[in-house]
């Protein structure tokens, strides 16, 4: 049976120093996959690259990333995290360096790969290692910083990345050198700082038919989406050969899951009803996040005349709607255990942003973008990590590392997703509108109000899975009993079952004071009272 693991401020206190070298390391890992959006134009003139590569400098560490992050998950279920941690660490440090010493484009793009390989680690070790310190119940407010973390560099990147390439005595190169120090810190840091349960099977056996797979399916898909209407058409047999090659993939990847004695993805994670709602939230909110970094920092240097360093300011607006959404949200969520009035909230304010940001062109209000800006960033506050805080409110600890970069993963892969795809529509928007004689900042300016119009349709996803959300408390225990935790999926997956209440002391029996016999208001009611009329 699971006991109290209710946070003491002596407990809280005890996480704080690991909790900020994890957030630091997380920061810095984030912020590799955008500090190179405004840097690219120099890059590719001093290494003679070509507009394919040109994409790939960006989509190699975002394929990398995403099509790791499972493994890397399923790997902190069976190893000990603080060494995945460190290992993570140093993968992102080697690509890092190997980026920037890389002589042409093709060294470079390999570079990158190696350091998504390392960024995916770190994004999904992170919120893993968090969530085995820290109940769910006192999770929403750590959620609230990793969140901002997380967005923050997202949306921060270009702007660093403009100031780098703008000081001459540094040069693009040190948008890769930049966080080989920190990310060498963290690896000290962490040493000292961080403490975890080990919680590793006695019988190690890794899935690796699973792993490769499922890496081979989604390559497949986001190398086609990279390439599908530039190198060849959206009809063409390599379109067929490419979707017809990843969906075989990953449907072969499906059985294998369901066989494998330690799937890469435990088919019991994916049962419930709320890890399908959070995957779908996730996607929608992943495109609308990415998205909003790529495109406005060359809406408002292509259409609007700006530098790099200024384009990166003007997104200040969603940095700080990112800022305060999440961590206030947090702080709320922590306090009331409640996470589907926020997800609600927040899905809507990133619809009502991207429909705002949709208006968009040539001369449109700089006060109306930043409005926008604060919608679509609270948005994105109010729902990234949340969603991943209702699958880890209802899987039990062994689950939490598979769990985690379950939800990651899909956010990842819809930003992928989003950023080819909706590149690919700037690409023919733009080019049909110089052919018909307008010029090439007012046909950017058009081409990203159509982007954002298709981003705020996909936003409307994320409000049906919050909508369709059963009400959700946060528990107070790291863990669940094996009893309750099948009750509990067995319940989210039946059809018309009750809401799901994982809230200890009036809810659960194991939040109560050791000594004292449960009184009626303890009992829960639903579909846990017979359980909870069996334990002593």
């Amino acid at each position: 049976m699971s006991v109290t693991t209710r946070a003491t401020p002596e407990e809280t206190r005890s996480v704080l120093p690991a909790l900020g070298v994890l957030l630091l390391a997380l920061f810095v890992s984030t912020l590799s996959s955008t500090v190179v959006t405004t840097a690219l134009p120099r890059m590719l003139r001093d290494l003679d690259g070509t507009q394919t590569q040109f994409t790939w400098i960006v989509t190699a560490t975002l394929l990398a990333a995403t099509a790791s992050t499972p493994i890397w998950g399923k790997l902190a279920d069976l190893f000990d995290k603080k060494k995945l941690v460190h290992i993570g660490l140093v993968v992102f440090i080697a690509g890092s360096l190997a980026s920037g010493f890389s002589q042409n484009a093709g060294q470079l793009i390999a570079a990158r790969t190696l350091q998504g390989l390392g960024v995916g680690g770190l994004q999904a070790l992170t919120q893993i290692s968090i969530a085995a310190m820290i109940p769910p119940r006192e999770r929403g407010r750590y959620a609230g910083y990793q969140s901002s973390a997380t967005a923050l560099s997202t949306i921060g990147g270009p702007l660093l990345g403009g100031l780098i390439v703008d000081t001459s005595w540094l040069g693009w190169r040190w948008c890769f050198f930049v966080g080989v120090p920190v990310a060498i810190l963290a690896i000290v840091a962490l040493q000292i700082t961080l403490r975890l349960p080990t919680t590793r099977s006695a019988v190690v056996r890794i899935d690796y038919g699973g792993a490769f797979l499922i890496t081979g399916g989604v390559s497949t898909l986001l190398i086609w989406i990279s390439f599908v209407g530039d190198a060849f058409a959206w009809g063409s047999w390599q379109t067929a050969a490419m979707v017809g090659g990843a969906l075989l993939l990953l449907a072969v990847a499906a059985v294998q899951e369901t066989r494998a004695a330690e799937p890469i993805v435990p088919p019991r994670v994916l049962r419930g009803r709320a890890t399908a709602l959070a995957i779908l939230g996730s996607l929608a909110a992943g495109t609308a996040m990415y998205g909003a970094t790529v495109f406005l920092t060359q809406y408002f240097q292509v259409s609007r005349g700006r530098t790099p360093t200024e384009a990166g300011m003007l997104t200040i607006p969603m940095m700080a709607g990112i800022l305060v959404a999440s961590i206030v949200g947090g702080r709320l969520v922590s306090r009331n255990g409640r996470l589907k009035p926020f997800l609600v909230v927040g899905s809507v304010s990133l619809a009502a942003g991207s429909a705002l940001l949709g208006l968009t062109d040539e001369g449109t209000s700089f006060v109306l973008l930043g409005v926008a800006m604060v919608l679509m960033g609270a948005g994105v506050g109010l729902t990234m990590q949340n969603f991943v805080l209702v699958v880890q409110n209802v899987v039990p600890q062994r689950d939490i590392g598979a769990a985690s970069s379950t939800v990651s993963f899909f956010r990842s892969l819809g930003g992928t997703i989003g950023v080819a795809v909706l590149g690919a529509v700037v690409a023919r928007q733009v080019a049909a509108g110089v052919a018909s004689g307008e010029s090439v900042p007012q046909a950017y300016g058009e081409a990203t109000g159509v982007v954002f119009l298709i981003s705020a349709g996909v936003a409307v996803l994320s409000i049906v899975a919050a909508v369709c959300l059963r009400p959700v408390n946060l528990r107070t225990s790291l863990d669940l009993s094996d009893e309750l935790t099948a009750a509990a999926i067995a319940a989210d997956a039946a059809d018309g079952a009750p809401a799901i209440d994982l809230v200890p002391g009036p809810a659960l029996p194991f939040d109560r004071e050791p000594g004292r016999s449960p009184g009626r208001r303890d009992r829960p009611a639903g579909f846990l009272r017979s359980i909870h009329d069996r334990i002593p």
